[in-house]
């Protein structure tokens, strides 16, 4: 039992940390929390606890590759605005 209750706290931490994230997501933050929920309501009847920590480890990779995501954008948008200031002078 000790095992399936940290699991379950390993899953709402994943929810709540993809939440955080999904804030900024290029479509709204809405449409990232419908698409999160529906995922995590497609995988909510998984009982096997490895099943479970590759969902978890799949989760982790998301979160990764958003984060990458946000700072390419972040960084093409410094990088236009630092050379168009430079063309205008």
């Amino acid at each position: 039992m000790k095992m399936a209750s940290s699991l379950r706290g390993e899953v709402l931490t994943l929810y709540k940390n993809l939440l955080h994230v999904g804030r900024e997501y290029p479509k709204g933050a809405d449409y990232f929390k419908r698409r999160l929920k529906a995922a995590f309501l497609k995988n909510k009847d998984v009982k096997d606890p490895e099943k479970i920590k590759e969902l978890i480890l799949r989760g982790e990779f998301v979160i990764k590759e958003l984060e990458a995501l946000y700072f390419l954008r972040k960084y093409r948008a410094m990088k236009q605005r630092y050379y168009q200031d430079n063309e205008t002078k």
